[in-house]
C-alpha cells in the first residue's frame, strides 16, 4: 500500500471515530434533556402544574404561595414571590435581568409556601411514591423546608435552569440537590468560591433531619 493510500485510510478512520464521538455526545445530551423533562417534581419543579389559585385538592390558594404559570421574579402581587427572603429575591432579579439580555426568561414555579401548602405537597408525594421515605427524596416537611422560610425558589423552564447552572454562582444562586435542577438557594459566598457540592437529594441534607 502506498504512503498516500495509508494516510487516506488513517484519515478515514479518524473521521469515523470523530463522527462516532459526536453522535455519542449528542445522544448523551438528548438523554439528559429527557431525564430532566420526565423527572418527578412534587416539590415545585419546573414541570409541575402550578396553574390557577388553588391546590390540587382546593386546600390552598395564592395566599399560601400557589403561583400561576409564568410568574416572574418581579411579580410582587403574589405572596409566593413577595415573601421570598429579600436578599434571595434581589439576587434572582439581578440574574433575571442579565438572563433576559440573552433571551432567557426566569420563571418562578414555586417560591415561598405556607406550612399548609407544604403539608399538602408532602401528602401528595407520599401518595404518589407509596412511602414517607421515598417522598422525602422530593418534598421536605413544613418544619424543615426552605420554601416555608422563604429561602428557596424553584425556577423554570429548563433553559433557565441550564443558564443558572452555568452562571448562577456569580449571583450567589446555587442548585442544592442533584435530583432537583430547578431548586435554588442563596449562597452569597459562591460569587467568590463557587457553589458547594450538591446533595444527592434532600434526605442527604442535614437541615432536613
Amino acid at each position: 500500500m502506498s504512503s498516500s493510500a495509508a494516510a487516506g485510510t488513517v484519515s478515514s478512520r479518524a473521521l469515523r471515530a470523530s463522527l462516532l464521538g459526536l453522535v455519542a455526545v449528542v445522544l448523551a445530551v438528548l438523554v439528559a434533556v429527557v431525564q430532566l423533562w420526565s423527572a418527578p417534581s412534587l416539590d415545585g419543579g419546573p414541570w409541575e402544574d402550578h396553574g390557577g389559585t388553588g391546590g390540587a385538592d382546593g386546600a390552598v390558594t395564592a395566599a399560601d404561595g400557589v403561583l400561576p404559570d409564568g410568574a416572574s421574579v418581579f411579580d410582587d402581587r403574589y405572596p409566593g414571590v413577595a415573601n421570598l427572603d429579600p436578599d434571595l429575591l434581589a439576587a434572582l432579579r439581578e440574574a433575571a435581568e442579565d438572563a433576559a439580555d440573552r433571551g432567557v426568561e426566569l420563571v418562578v414555579n414555586s417560591g415561598w409556601r405556607s406550612a399548609e401548602y407544604q403539608d399538602q405537597l408532602l401528602r401528595e408525594a407520599v401518595t404518589r411514591y407509596g412511602s414517607a421515605e421515598e417522598a422525602a427524596r422530593w418534598v421536605a416537611t413544613a418544619e424543615t423546608s426552605p420554601h416555608v422560610s422563604g429561602d428557596a425558589v424553584d425556577i423554570g423552564p429548563w433553559q433557565a435552569t441550564a443558564w443558572l447552572a452555568r452562571r448562577g454562582a456569580a449571583y450567589g444562586l446555587c442548585q442544592v440537590y442533584g435530583n432537583e435542577p430547578w431548586h435554588y438557594e442563596l449562597r452569597p459566598e459562591a460569587a467568590g468560591q463557587g457553589c458547594p457540592a450538591l446533595y444527592a437529594d434532600p434526605t442527604q441534607d442535614p437541615r432536613m433531619s
